[in-house]
């Protein structure tokens, strides 16, 4: 089985993933304005995120509005949303999990088999939540690049990756690395030995009457 510290690694690491999902999640900075044209002179730029889109101004000031309706996004915006929820709801349930079959604490029983199982399933759920991310990620970086270089999209309505595609990935990274750490904690075939039932021991047969001493 895998060491504590090995687990504990992977643990800290979907932590970390998840962190960086749900940061990345709230933040407005999905789509940010492309200057790419130096010609176009704007005193403010636009960002635009999974729930708000904002509008930062030269004089410093930002400006942040939620979305009206949810019907009204695009069908990639709602995907994305929806994959970086789930994403997020699977890591911290998969945090639980690995939480009890983890080496350094006490629930789940003095089982290390079953202990090692536990541990397991939470690294695979972490993976599954970490490839939500990675999808949804990828999804809207690839809608962004589509969309800038359309030739019928102005050149002043272009928009470029902004820095929550990129902690998306990061985060979907992390939680896939510490997911499959954790998931090394799979029970060999060493982990069994110790269960194995006793040979029964051959029956003696009686003394015969016709032995003597």
């Amino acid at each position: 089985m895998a060491n504590s510290g090995l687990q504990l690694l992977g643990f800290v690491l979907t932590l970390l993933g998840v962190v960086a999902n749900l940061t990345s999640t709230i933040l407005p900075q999905w789509r940010v304005s492309s200057f790419a044209d130096g010609s176009i002179l704007t005193a403010q730029s636009y960002q635009l995120g999974l729930w708000m889109e904002c509008v930062w101004q030269s004089t410093g000031q930002l400006q942040c509005k939620v979305y009206d309706s949810m019907l009204s996004l695009s069908p990639p915006l709602q995907a994305t949303r929806a994959l970086m929820v789930i994403s997020i709801v699977l890591g911290v349930i998969a945090a639980g999990i690995a939480a009890m079959g983890m080496k350094c604490t006490n629930c789940g029983g003095d089982n290390k088999v079953v202990k090692a199982r536990i541990a397991m399933t939470g690294g695979l759920v972490f993976v599954v939540g970490g490839l939500a991310s990675m999808v949804a990620s990828s999804w809207m970086a690839h809608q962004i690049i589509t969309d800038f270089y359309d030739p019928l999209s102005p050149t002043n309505k272009r928009y470029e990756m902004g820095p929550s595609v990129y902690l998306g990935w990061v985060g979907a990274a992390l939680m896939m690395l510490g997911g499959g750490l954790l998931s090394c904690s799979c029970p060999g075939d060493s982990a069994y030995k110790g269960h194995q039932y006793p040979q029964a021991k051959p029956i003696s047969k009686p003394p015969s009457n016709r032995e003597y001493v």
